[in-house]
């Protein structure tokens, strides 16, 4: 952890006190080669393709081919220029100042000027619905065509982040400035500066990019064509991958499908990447309704679960343990919190000392156990399991399905419900991704993946809001340790695993997407080794 506190603290020093100099992100390899097509699965449908208004991997991977950035990110973190050329940090935190790159352009030929980057900022604030990323942004200035500068209402350390392609993409103002951008045509028909050009889309079934001959990375990117196949079944898509009909699957998660995959010749599956997701797979209480609103009752049934049996034999071996509310690999994260490893007789204690005693047999409490529809290793079966374990210490189990997602997310967001497998994503930085959960502020009732736990703890309420401010990343380190230590003595949630995101690709394709946000980041620098 000490390390990449180190090695976070050296990327924001540099960034914020010196910009950065250099085109392009890192790890280009020596004599890439021009040519080809990527053929890319997927299983999900994009609703349109822009990222400024619309959250999620599905038009994520679409819009950062299309949309450049400010900023982009490598495989450690460290930001990199991209749209913006360089970047300055005021002293006082209140404003961040992008020098833009000379000469860049649309697809459509119009240059791209600072009052593109504000109004994009601007409709991002308005309208991305992960509504704290942008909120302390009061104004954009443009002294000059090729300078923006980020006016705040307070230092917001993780602005440099949000600029970040799959959540910054920058919008030419003379195509969506007019009208509701909800509704603006251009949204299935998009018009970026990214590394490919928008050709055609087969809703539901495919999409096609075509190489940028203007991208303002020069010689790149190096694929002509881009093609995202739609593939509804996850098996069918798994035997595509395995006929070589595809070339690359991101977001690979399911057990068997990586058991396999990994056996297939000619393939390579990492699990490299899209740290900057950061998916926690967790079981989420109802915190308002007894008994689950007894810390003890939470705790106990922490200390019931077998959490290795989980990674084990329900994982296949193939996902990380979680332990807090920040993904491991964030330079934000610690371990050093209680772990609840398996302790059937602490978890007795504690369903004693909370009141509830086993009747004649052996039952203490009857609960229900939702998950999302659809997730089957980390969901379903994890909430079969728990019927079995939990009735060793006196808890009854009854799993409740949905039939699909909108009926499970109906009753999480509604409150209707005891405790739920839920899967949950950081998006890089706790005041994009993680604040939504643990604020008093954010208990929305209706709105799924807000605080649907009604947690409420004034102490971390207060940690959140200073730790949002604060710039320095040794104490925002500190702060958000102290936060994730109440948090999961507190139990409002129990964390179980980082969801095992693998990237499935031929082995003669080169430099593939690995960074922190994996396939959901240009690849312009993705070719293929044609020898």
């Amino acid at each position: 952890m000490l390390n990449r506190l180190k090695q976070f603290t050296l990327a924001a020093a540099v960034a914020l006190a010196l910009g950065a100099t250099a085109l392009g992100g890192a790890g280009a390899q020596a004599a890439p080669e021009d040519g080809g097509t990527l053929v890319v699965g997927t299983t999900q449908v994009p609703r349109h393709f822009n990222g400024a208004i619309q959250s999620g991997q599905a038009t994520a991977l679409a819009s950062t081919q299309i949309f450049a950035s400010p900023l982009r990110y490598d495989a450690n973190w460290n930001p990199q220029p991209y749209l913006a050329k360089s970047w300055e940090v005021a002293a006082d935190g209140l404003s961040v100042t992008l020098h833009l790159v000379e000469g860049a352009t649309f697809h459509d030929g119009q240059p791209i000027t600072s009052e593109d980057v504000k109004f994009s900022i601007m409709t991002i604030k308005k309208n991305h619905p992960f509504t704290t990323m942008l909120a302390p942004v009061t104004d954009v200035e443009t002294p000059d065509p090729q300078t923006a500068v980020i006016k705040l209402a307070h230092p917001h350390p993780a602005l440099l982040l949000a600029m970040s392609p799959a959540l910054m993409p920058i919008l030419p103002e003379h195509v969506y400035g007019q009208g509701d951008i909800q509704s603006n045509p251009a949204n299935l028909k998009p018009v970026g500066s990214g590394p490919f050009v928008f050709e055609e889309y087969k809703q539901g079934e495919y999409y096609k990019l075509k190489k940028n001959p203007n991208f303002f990375i020069k010689g790149r990117p190096y694929l002509d064509e881009v093609i995202v196949q739609i593939i509804g079944d996850p098996t069918s898509m798994v035997l595509s991958m395995r006929r070589g009909d595809i070339d690359l699957v991101p977001y690979v998660s399911a057990v068997r499908d990586v058991q396999m995959l990994q056996k297939t010749e000619g393939l390579t599956v990492s699990d490299k990447g899209s740290d900057g997701f950061g998916a926690l797979n967790w079981l989420a209480f109802n915190t308002k309704k007894p008994p689950f609103d007894n810390p003890d009752v939470r705790r106990a049934i922490g200390y019931a679960i077998d959490k290795k049996f989980i990674l084990d034999r329900l994982l296949g071996g193939i996902a990380q343990r979680a332990y807090g509310p920040i993904v491991p690999s964030s330079p934000l994260a610690t371990d050093q919190v209680e772990h609840y490893d398996l302790d059937l007789a602490k978890a007795k204690e504690l369903l004693d000392k909370a009141g509830l005693k086993p009747g004649a047999d052996g039952v203490r409490l009857t609960m229900t156990a939702d998950y999302i529809p659809g997730f089957t290793d980390q969901g379903r079966n994890i909430v079969e399991y728990l019927r079995t374990q939990l009735r060793q210490v006196g808890i009854v189990v009854e799993v409740r399905n949905s039939p699909d997602f909108p009926t499970w997310a109906q009753r999480i967001s509604n409150y209707d419900f005891d405790v739920t497998e839920d899967n949950v994503y950081n998006w890089g930085d706790p005041v994009i991704g993680v604040n939504r959960t643990y604020l008093s502020s954010n208990i929305r009732k209706g709105v799924i993946w807000s605080n649907t736990q009604q947690y409420s703890n004034p102490d971390v309420d207060r940690i959140l809001e200073q730790a949002g401010q604060e710039m320095d990343p040794a104490k925002r380190a500190a702060l958000y340790a102290e936060f994730q230590k109440i948090v999961v003595d507190d139990a409002p949630i129990l964390y179980l695993n980082v969801s095992p995101f693998n990237t499935v690709y031929k082995s003669n394709l080169k430099n593939p997407p690995l960074t922190i946000w994996g396939a959901a980041s240009p690849f312009d620098e993705v070719y293929w080794d044609k020898k």
